[in-house]
């Protein structure tokens, strides 16, 4: 075999593996959404959604409790993050976040996450038009996290959460509380290797009283994931990856496999791409100075939804 047909053994190799993990990913994340408490599972910052979303096991500054509260114990300033999701269909997304450390080996952090829908046409029984209607969701996070060795640490989330829905006259609101709970194992070099159980007993609760004669209190349960991520360079790239299940209770509705990349240009520019929860995405980044050397993050993402269309993720954060 001469070095010509190796390489196209390699490439077709390649070629297959990629064909693969699109499908896998395509096939294990089309239902997840139908399910409460969908907008947590969307993404946060636009670094992550420009790779995939695979965050698992990596340290995103300004959203780090979002996707392993352990991770924060790694950041060492106080960092503050806003995200702004630009979605067809008349949907929002937006999140902010303030972390700090709590020397000598803790950290803590509060985030705001809200996602909704406007325009949406209000008619009566009859069909005739009311009011144009909106819908909200919500959750107010805790983050605390422990160092438990000097590359080791334990973390966790507390949500508070809401839901507003619009019924014409009235407003009616599920509410309730969740956890998040990881760990996190850090490398110098940026090996690292995390676990993080998301929505951990995670629900709504609804009282419907007010819009039927014979109301009752209804519980809405949210679906629990379980991920195993990892990070690691291959030359250049900062490659990041995570797999895991999604349980309904006792009920394991899929699994999601997400994976992305980032090349690093002049040191303070970065190009990115990924794939996971059936999407694909583009993005790039860039390190600036405000106040002092590199204090400031701006990231942008392109997300192609299929079948919903395309998605603009804009992000900032910002040390001090």
């Amino acid at each position: 075999m001469d070095e010509t047909d190796s390489y196209q053994i390699m490439n077709r190799l390649k070629q297959y593996i990629i064909f693969c993990l699109m499908t896998f990913v395509g096939l294990n994340a089309g239902d997840k959404g139908s399910y409460a408490g969908g907008f947590l599972r969307m993404g946060s910052s636009a670094r992550a959604m420009a790779m995939g979303g695979g965050f698992t096991a990596e340290i995103d500054k300004g959203f780090a409790a979002y996707h392993n509260p352990a991770s924060l114990v790694f950041i060492q300033k106080r960092q503050l993050g806003f995200s702004h999701h630009f979605l067809p269909l008349s949907r929002r997304f937006m999140a902010a976040n303030f972390s700090t450390p709590l020397p000598p080996t803790a950290s803590l952090g509060i985030a705001w996450v809200s996602a909704g829908t406007d325009q949406i046409d209000g008619r009566t029984s009859a069909g005739e038009h009311t009011q144009y209607l909106s819908t909200s969701e919500d959750a107010f996070i805790i983050s605390f996290a422990q160092k438990i060795l000097p590359w080791f640490s334990a973390g966790l989330n507390i949500k508070i959460l809401q839901h507003q829905l619009p019924m014409n006259t009235i407003d009616l609101a599920g509410k309730g509380m969740g956890v998040d709970f990881g760990i996190f194992i850090h490398t110098e070099k940026g090996a690292n290797l995390a676990f993080m159980v998301q929505d951990l007993n995670s629900r709504y609760q609804w009282k419907t009283d007010k819009i039927f004669e014979r109301g009752k209190v209804y519980v809405e349960q949210f679906p629990t994931l379980y991920r195993v991520g990892s990070t690691f360079k291959y030359g250049k790239v900062h490659v990041v990856a995570d797999g895991g299940m999604v349980m309904n209770g006792n009920e394991l509705i899929g699994y999601s496999l997400r994976i992305g990349g980032e090349y690093p240009y002049l040191d303070n520019y970065f190009i990115r791409a990924g794939l996971g929860n059936g999407r694909m995405s583009v993005g790039v980044g860039v390190d600036w100075s405000l106040l002092k050397n590199n204090d400031g993050k701006l990231d942008y993402a392109f997300v192609f939804e299929n079948p919903a269309g395309v998605a603009h993720i804009f992000t900032y954060a910002f040390s001090f």
